[in-house]
């Protein structure tokens, strides 16, 4: 009986472990939430990520790309070229690649 408790305990733990290995980190609801709010990481110019891309146009399938080219630069990763926009376009500050923001963020453009 102990065994089969052990068992069955051990399959639904690398059940759990492997399922939450399949969503991005991050909250895709706060992410947009950031992704529409004008004073996101600091931001002066009085504009949101959405102001340019309303609902996400122009960043549909993000979450596939393994490179990102803005403005002549090129990024290999994802919290580069977020941070590259907010710093030029919203006048906002760096965020940390594994900040709370940061993941919310890339987790809701990887949703679109």
């Amino acid at each position: 009986m102990k065994k089969s408790v052990a068992v069955i305990f051990t399959v639904l733990f690398l059940f759990a472990a492997t399922s939450l290995l399949a969503f991005p980190a991050g909250d895709i609801g706060q992410g947009k939430a950031f992704f529409c709010d004008k004073t996101f990481a600091g931001a002066t110019t009085g504009k949101s990520c959405s102001s340019c891309h309303p609902n996400g146009r122009g960043l549909e399938n993000a979450g596939d790309k393994t490179e990102w080219k803005i403005m002549g630069k090129r990024y290999k990763h994802i919290e580069d070229a977020v941070n590259y926009m907010i710093e030029k376009a919203l006048h906002g500050r760096v965020l940390g690649p594994q900040s709370g923001e940061m993941m919310d963020t890339v987790a809701y453009i990887k949703s679109l």
